[in-house]
């Protein structure tokens, strides 16, 4: 039989092109309190400090996700951004950030235990409906960043 942690354990890994330098990836994606101004499933994002925030997540269940964001490793030269996770969701979170044909190819792993004791209830019969809303708030990432990268680009020609 599975365990509880087993079953509210969860592995996302989603790989994004984006036209743009892996330095201004970087900025962008190293900068969690303007998370909400460029991802729309990022409600809100609340800076406690220069490594630290928490950020209020919702896509399509309804329901907030609550989780403070630690960066553990943010290493511009390497293209490694990685980020403790805690509250609603406990874990970690990375993104590999690497220069490839005029672009950048970004690497994001997630990997975490559920901790909202109302997902933990439902996880035998809503786990497919968690994973689409990983899926759904993935897109919308991808799509905001890619906007926010055009416009820094377009306003420094």
């Amino acid at each position: 039989m599975m365990s509880a942690v087993s079953l509210n354990r969860y592995r996302f890994r989603s790989v994004w092109h984006v036209c743009a330098s892996p330095a201004a990836v970087y900025d962008v994606l190293s900068d969690i309190a303007n998370y909400p101004k460029w991802w729309p499933e990022v409600r809100s994002a609340t800076k406690i400090d220069d490594e630290s925030g928490v950020l209020r997540c919702r896509a399509f269940l309804p329901f907030d996700l609550v989780v403070q964001v630690r960066h553990s490793i943010a290493n511009q030269q390497a293209g490694l951004l990685r980020a403790s996770l805690s509250g609603d969701l406990e874990g970690f979170a990375s993104w590999e950030i690497i220069g490839r044909d005029g672009g950048t190819d970004l690497v994001f792993d997630q990997e975490v235990v559920v901790n909202k004791p109302l997902l933990r209830r439902l996880v035998l019969i809503a786990k497919p409906f968690f994973r689409g809303n990983h899926d759904l708030m993935m897109r919308g990432g991808l799509k905001g960043l890619k906007q926010v990268l055009a416009d820094r680009a377009a306003s420094e020609s």
